[in-house]
């Protein structure tokens, strides 16, 4: 099961209280069900997420469009190609 939810329009990937490389595969779960041009936000409390999620990003052809961190979380929003 994904935990996803929408927020704003986007897809709200909840993977909070998980380690890696649970974050990335999340994202990933829910990136194959998002239609092109979809926008998702992966909050994840992982430190390496800071590292995974942009490499995986990168090798998937998708946009990182942000990171915010707030407070122990952060925030990625991702553009789905």
């Amino acid at each position: 099961m994904i935990d996803a939810t929408s927020e704003g329009g986007a897809t709200l990937v909840d993977a909070r209280g998980h380690r890696c490389p649970t974050p990335t595969l999340r994202l990933r779960r829910a990136l194959s069900a998002a239609p092109p041009g979809a926008l998702l936000i992966l909050v994840a409390d992982d430190p390496l997420a800071r590292i995974d999620v942009p490499h995986f990003l990168t090798t998937a052809s998708h946009t990182l469009v942000e990171i915010r961190e707030e407070g122990r979380n952060l925030r990625f929003f991702i553009r789905k190609t």
